[in-house]
Order: C-alpha cells, then sequence, then structure tokens
C-alpha cells in the first residue's frame, strides 16, 4: 500500500497512526531524536537493522516491515507465499485440523481482506440460501453475511451484528491502513440493516460479547465467536491469516447445531 512513498514518508504515516512524536519514537527504539528525523527527511540511510528496530517499535505486521525494508533500499526479511503453496502444505493441514476439531460447530480462516480460505462442514449450513453469486470463490465473509442477498436476511440482529462488524473493520484498517478494506468498509456500511427481530436477553440483562443470532431450519441459532491467529508467526500470509471460530450461546443452539449437521 506504500510501494510509491519514500522510506521516510512511510515511516512518518505510521508513527502517526500509532501517535507517537519523533521523540517518543526514538526514545523507544533507543536512537537519537536528530538521527530519526535526519532517517524521516531522507538526510540519513536507514541501516537494515534500524529499520527492524523501529518496525518492531511501532509494532507493524510482517507485510509492513518488508515494504519498509524495500523503501529503505534493503531486500525484505519476511517470505509471502500464497495459502496453497506446497510450502505451507504443514500450515494448511494445521489450520484443518483446528476447524475439524471444532465440529459440530461452525469454524472457518480467512485471510486478511476476509476471503474464505478454508472452512469445516458445519459453515455450509450459515451460508444455505445465499445467493450463488456470493459464494463464486473468492468468498468474502463479510460481505457474505452483510449483504441483502447473502447472509444479512436471516440475521435476527441484522443492525448490532452489522455494528459489531463494521468497528472491527474500522479497527483493522486503523492497524494497518490498507486501502483495500477501506473499499470494503464504504461497500458494507452502505447496505440496508433494518431494526433487530432478536428478542432482550431473558431479564432484561445484557449479554457480555454481541451474539450473531441467526434463523435456520432447526430454530433460531445464537452465537459468540472467537479469533485464533498464529503466535510468532515469520511468513507474512500466515501472519494475516485468522481462524474465526462460532460458539454456541445456549444450550439450545448447541443442540439445534447437532441436528443440522447430522
Amino acid at each position: 500500500m506504500y510501494q510509491d512513498k519514500s522510506f521516510g514518508e512511510q515511516l512518518r504515516e505510521w508513527r502517526q497512526r500509532r501517535r507517537m512524536s519523533q521523540l517518543d519514537l526514538a526514545a523507544a527504539a533507543e536512537l537519537s531524536t536528530r538521527h530519526l528525523s535526519f532517517v524521516e527527511t531522507g538526510r540519513a540511510k536507514p541501516s537494515r537493522d534500524m529499520v527492524l528496530r523501529l518496525s518492531e517499535t511501532l509494532e507493524l505486521p510482517l507485510r509492513s516491515r518488508n515494504e519498509l525494508l524495500i523503501a529503505a533500499g534493503h531486500a525484505p526479511t519476511y517470505p509471502e507465499r500464497p495459502f496453497d503453496d506446497a510450502a505451507l502444505g504443514q500450515a494448511r493441514e494445521v489450520v484443518q485440523r483446528i476447524l475439524d476439531a471444532h465440529m459440530p460447530f461452525p469454524a472457518l480462516a480467512v485471510d486478511r481482506h476476509w476471503q474464505l480460505v478454508a472452512h469445516n462442514a458445519s459453515v455450509a449450513g450459515l451460508m444455505a440460501g445465499a445467493s450463488p453469486e456470493l459464494l463464486q470463490p473468492p468468498v468474502n465473509v463479510l460481505r457474505l453475511s452483510l449483504h441483502p442477498e447473502g447472509v444479512a436476511p436471516r440475521i435476527a440482529n441484522l443492525a448490532e451484528w452489522k455494528r459489531h462488524i463494521l468497528d472491527r473493520l474500522r479497527h483493522q484498517i486503523a492497524e494497518s491502513g490498507d486501502p483495500q478494506l477501506d473499499e470494503l468498509f464504504d461497500e458494507l456500511r452502505s447496505y440496508p440493516a433494518p431494526a433487530s427481530k432478536a428478542p432482550l436477553p431473558a431479564g432484561g440483562g445484557v449479554p457480555i460479547a454481541v451474539p450473531m443470532i441467526l434463523d435456520s431450519p432447526v430454530g433460531r441459532l445464537s452465537f459468540l465467536s472467537t479469533t485464533t491467529v498464529f503466535g510468532t508467526p515469520v511468513e507474512v500470509t500466515l501472519s494475516e491469516l485468522a481462524i474465526e471460530s462460532f460458539f454456541p450461546a445456549d444450550a439450545e443452539t448447541a443442540e439445534r447445531l447437532r441436528r443440522l449437521v447430522t
């Protein structure tokens, strides 16, 4: 996303995105403010070690660390391969084992743009009834969930779920600065979201997290979701992979899901 910008421009944008002054970044990275200023203005060329130290201090994604290295005239450190590359075969097997172990509950894996790369058998029940066009690869799971011809008509609390998705995507954009996610955000925001059809929690309580409440052939299903990422990735694609696991929010959902997948 920063290919046409100099190292100094990229560094300055990331520093501002992280809300760090030059003084803050220099102190955290154990550099002199004067030298950091020279680097940002192009009066000094950063060494490879300095680029990596600044990247670590700013907690940049691996993709962005590579972009900074290239802009500074160095070779990228972190490899990037398509998820179906033979070199990632072991990682794919691990991901699929995690997804399958979550049965009978839905679980799926997505890339940095929320495109579906793997899923377990239970996910088919969530996507049932969606327009065939939305199910053509690559499937974007956020578009599929909020599109009027996707899963949206069956989401009983669509207004709340849409707000949750947009908040999460907004945070991801702030972290990554990815313009493709900006475009996706604008698209999703334009989709209609009618008033919630979901009842309030029994006793007037407040849910501990935003559930997805879905109408299905076996009755209403209520899910809570969690996200799993690789803890210490050294490869760009794996660092951007996320596993979304859906758990039943109540005993009725657990039982209905078991009936749905058998």
